[in-house]
């Protein structure tokens, strides 16, 4: 067993040189006894909630997991083919103790991987990788109970349907032209019966489920990877774009000229929508996003939440700090009403609505939300990564905001943040300045501080 493929969210490895039916029995078993001892119930009184992607691994490793939990006793309710949007849907509004997503998210085609949670009181928790390893080194070698579990089939998409359309006002929403490319991945089934609920022309791109991903990278935030589709816009003389990653929890917007916005753009305009629902409420945002999500949602009298980064940091936040909405620059968007999950849809519909309403082009909605000029995440490889820091923290320390993820600095001009990669010998470096040729000079400034 490869100790790697456990992440600081989630599992994620090559199938099946790192991640093989083998490892997936030892983390099937590892679930059962973490579920059993975090909720004080028997195994064989557990009901779990399986999904999975159109990934090639997910159906063998699916097969793998199955027969342990049968083995265990459990109830198993098989969601079939799924977003991880209607993953985090079914175990928030159904009565499961905890769920499995088979899944390796946006990663490249060759990789499987698991999502986990639990359920308590109402919510559900995120199960990390790492913290479940600690339960994969407890299990004994035989993992076969020999008992006789059930697994039935559920069917979802008319729940979630339902759901996701209550965040809106539907006769707000005006009827656009959209490219929505769900890059061969698992939005568009849910996509298709949203949009035969709305009065918008959908031009799909990509929506024939293929886990090889053959148009374009799992990822959208890949060089090149919105190429198509900002052609497609164009071509189409569409209103705006859509783009999902391919296991679907986060969504990109594209404006009518086919630029691809960042993340924290789109945070500002579901937040202006959202403000105008619940007066006052707090947004969450992770402390990457542009300072303009805070001087905005300020203005509109909302409250600002600064997160680190990661949707599980953001839903703590969200639970604690009261917030109705947490985003992310990665294109997570979670929400309080959506058991505080992220959910791709919810953020489509609100950003339709907040388009709408405005009714100018997305391009010119979104020019007032750019208050600063700001660098897209810069990864630089770092042999001594301690060392890196600490140049940091001494040229910059009577600056330093904070450390709660990697170094925050705060100038009067532009600001910084500087953190190290869960997973790889990187340094992720955020500058944002008044201007942009302070932003170019302060950029070059900490590259070569950390370079020297």
């Amino acid at each position: 067993m490869q100790e790697n493929i456990f992440k600081a969210y989630d599992i994620r490895g090559i199938y099946p040189t790192e991640l093989d039916e083998k490892t997936a029995v030892l983390i099937a078993q590892a679930f059962v006894n973490f579920l059993s001892q975090k909720l004080n119930k028997q195994a064989d009184t557990l009901k779990i909630a399986l999904g999975r992607d159109v990934r090639m691994a997910s159906q063998p490793l699916t097969d793998a997991i199955v027969k342990v939990f049968l083995d265990n006793g459990l109830l198993v309710e098989d969601l079939g083919l799924i977003s991880t949007n209607d993953y985090f849907f079914a175990l928030g509004n159904y009565d499961y103790d905890g769920g499995i997503m088979v899944t390796a998210s946006h990663n490249p085609p060759a990789y499987g991987g698991f999502k986990m949670a639990y359920k308590q009181q109402n919510s559900f928790t995120f199960i990390s990788g790492k913290e479940l390893l600690v339960a994969v080194k407890k299990i004994n070698d035989s993992v076969n109970f020999g008992l006789t579990g059930k697994i039935l089939a559920k069917e979802i998409f008319n729940d979630h349907l339902q759901h996701v359309l209550s965040f809106v006002d539907i006769s707000n929403i005006k009827p656009l032209k959209i490219v929505v490319d769900t890059g061969n991945g698992m939005n568009m089934m849910m996509v298709e019966k949203i949009f035969q609920k709305l009065p918008c022309q959908l031009i799909p791109l990509f929506f024939e489920l293929d886990g090889s991903f053959p148009n374009r990278a799992p990822n959208p935030l890949t060089e090149g990877a919105h190429d198509k589709i900002s052609a497609k816009i164009r071509e189409a003389q569409a209103d705006l774009g859509i783009m999902f990653d391919v296991d679907g929890d986060r969504m990109f917007l594209l404006d009518e000229q086919g630029n691809f916005l960042r993340g924290d753009v789109t945070i500002i305009l579901l937040a202006k929508v959202l403000l105008v629902k619940y007066p006052g409420a707090g947004i969450a945002y992770n402390l990457i996003c542009s300072h303009s999500v805070k001087d905005l949602v300020k203005q509109w009298g909302g409250r600002p939440i600064r997160s680190e980064v990661g949707y599980m940091n953001l839903a703590r936040h969200m639970k604690e700090e009261d917030g109705v909405m947490s985003g992310e620059v990665s294109g997570h968007f979670a929400f309080k009403d959506n058991f505080y999950s992220d959910n791709a849809f919810i953020a489509m519909l609100l950003a339709l609505e907040a388009i709408s309403v405005d009714g100018r082009k997305l391009s010119a909605i979104v020019k007032d939300f750019i208050l600063y000029h700001k660098n897209d995440e810069l990864n630089l490889t770092v042999a001594d990564i301690p060392a890196a820091l600490s140049k940091i923290r001494t040229n910059y320390q009577a600056n330093i905001l904070d450390e709660i993820d990697g170094i925050t600095a705060e100038f009067d001009t532009w600001w910084f943040n500087v953190r190290a990669s869960n997973t790889e010998p990187l340094l992720r470096i955020t500058v944002e300045a008044h201007n942009q040729e302070l932003l170019q000079t302060k950029t070059a400034e900490l590259v070569a501080l950390i370079n020297s």
